[in-house]
């Protein structure tokens, strides 16, 4: 069960970045503000972050 969780909160911070890179790349290329694309690839790499926090501190205790 965890690693189906670990699966599903990896898979939804790719998503996340891509969705966000997407947005920067279209954004600029429009001459429109890209704040919103660069909130999702912020909280993505935040996701990331506490992700192999989480899992260092669960492989560390067991």
């Amino acid at each position: 069960m965890l690693i189906l969780l670990l699966f599903l909160y990896a898979l939804t911070a790719i998503v996340l970045f891509i969705v966000g890179l997407i947005q920067v790349i279209v954004k600029s290329s429009n001459n429109e503000p890209v704040k919103s694309g660069l909130k999702l690839i912020i909280i993505s790499v935040i996701m990331v972050v506490i992700g192999f926090g989480a899992c260092a501190v669960i492989l560390s205790v067991s």
